[in-house]
């Protein structure tokens, strides 16, 4: 049988069934923007073995399936357990059939799929024979609905789409953003480097202007990759991933903070550094009882700044190659 493409949407089934959920399994809003070309025939839903299901398709989600609104009362993985072990699965999940005799692959409904699978129970999916375009639209319309995406998994998503070959349009629609919506994400994936994202999570509770502050501060060269993992490494592992990028943009901006005109420190005895908003001066002694220092340093001073540079050098190139590479082949 033919996979339905991006223009056949419409005779896709309606992905929610009518039982009503429990809170930690809602309904999606079926009102929302495109998801109505959901709507239309209704498959069979089926009771599959989770064993059978492959995964498919680019990851929305970051910190695995830790729900991205977490302070909504049933919105964690462990409350979506409990609730299927109690009342059943109220909400089936979306797969298409696998090239493979007699599998699948989903298309959403991953943490369900999880569930059913830790619980011992068959899954409840409809079944849809969908091209990649149409299962990319009917992920994204899944999650626009259901709101559960962060400001920066949705910038994750839309960029894993575009690698993978998919126009603005087709990106846009899948997530229901306008032009000036994509483009903000599309800021922040191109100058944060993902393994810094991936270091910070999904910062459930953080927006565009934190996300757009920390691509700014990329870009402006106020920070690179070595050195945001160094200042989140430091950090306590319990904090948020919200926590996290708070924290990042604070050291960020303190980092960046001028130093005082004529500002000076002594490291050694002998030795003054004077830091300005021009120029860093070095003044060491050669009289007295710091000579013997100061000869040595005299001597030595050039093949120290030589090979701080090119460790200088080296940390900075790693960096840009690696965000060119993500631009480049994404996730």
């Amino acid at each position: 049988m033919a996979r339905k493409s991006l223009q056949g949407l419409s005779g896709i089934a309606k992905t929610i069934a009518d039982s009503g959920p429990r809170t930690s399994e809602r309904k999606p809003n079926t009102s929302a923007p495109a998801l109505g070309a959901l709507q239309g025939s209704l498959s069979a839903i089926r009771e599959i073995d989770p064993k059978l299901i492959d995964e498919w398709g680019p990851k929305d989600r970051l910190d695995g399936f830790t729900a991205v609104n977490s302070d909504e009362e049933g919105d964690g993985f462990e409350a979506l357990k409990t609730s299927i072990e109690e009342g059943g699965q109220q909400v089936p999940i979306l797969v298409r059939r696998s090239s493979s005799d007699g599998r699948y692959e989903v298309i959403y409904g991953r943490r369900r799929l999880k569930a059913c699978r830790e619980l011992g129970l068959k899954v409840r999916a409809n079944v849809e024979d969908l091209d990649d375009a149409s299962a990319l639209l009917a992920k994204g319309l899944e999650n626009a609905a259901r709101r559960n995406l962060s400001f920066y998994e949705k910038a994750r998503f839309a960029a894993v789409i575009q690698v993978a070959g998919h126009n603005t349009k087709t990106v846009r629609q899948v997530l229901s953003l306008s032009a000036p919506g994509l483009s903000h994400l599309t800021k922040v994936t191109e100058n944060v480097p993902d393994d810094v994202g991936d270091a910070i999570g999904a910062a459930q509770k953080s927006g565009r202007p934190k996300w757009t502050a920390l691509a700014d501060a990329f870009i402006a060269k106020k920070v690179t990759a070595s050195a945001a993992f160094a200042i989140l490494s430091k950090l306590d592992p319990d904090l948020s991933s919200d926590d996290r990028l708070e924290r990042l943009l604070a050291e960020i901006a303190r980092r960046g903070a001028r130093p005082k005109e004529g500002r000076a420190v002594t490291p050694a005895p002998g030795v003054t550094i004077k830091s300005s908003n021009s120029s860093v001066t070095l003044a060491v002694k050669k009289t007295g009882k710091d000579a013997a220092f100061g000869a040595w340093l005299d001597r030595h001073l050039e093949d120290i700044i030589t090979k701080s540079y090119k460790e200088f050098t080296a940390v900075n190139s790693q960096d840009d190659t690696r965000g060119q590479s993500r631009k480049e082949g994404g996730e």
